[in-house]
C-alpha cells in the first residue's frame, strides 16, 4: 500500500512535526483503513485508530497531538473522496 502513503505536518509546544501516514491493508466495513503508523520528524508516532469516537494510538502520546492527526488524516480522506467521509 506504499502508494496510499501520505505526508503531514503540524505544530505542537511550539515544535514543528513533519512526517508521514500508512494506512493498514486491512479496512473497516466502510472502506477507511482501521488504523495508520504515524512517522513524525523521522520517528514512530505509533499506530493511530478511530475507536469509540475518538482518535487513538497505541503509544503514550500527547492527546492534543493525537487529535491533530486524526484531523489530518480525516482531511486527507475527505479530499481523495471528493465527500465528507464518516469514521
Amino acid at each position: 500500500m506504499a502508494d496510499n502513503i501520505f505526508d503531514i505536518e503540524l505544530s505542537a509546544d511550539g515544535q514543528t512535526y513533519r512526517g508521514w501516514v500508512n494506512p493498514s491493508d486491512k479496512l473497516t466495513s466502510k472502506g477507511i483503513p482501521v488504523s495508520f503508523h504515524v512517522v513524525l520528524n523521522d520517528t514512530s508516532f505509533g499506530y493511530v485508530s478511530y475507536t469509540n469516537a475518538e482518535w487513538v494510538v497505541n503509544e503514550q502520546r500527547s492527546p492534543t497531538m493525537v487529535r491533530e492527526i486524526g484531523k489530518q488524516i480525516e482531511e486527507h480522506y475527505n479530499k481523495v473522496a471528493l465527500c465528507a467521509v464518516r469514521f
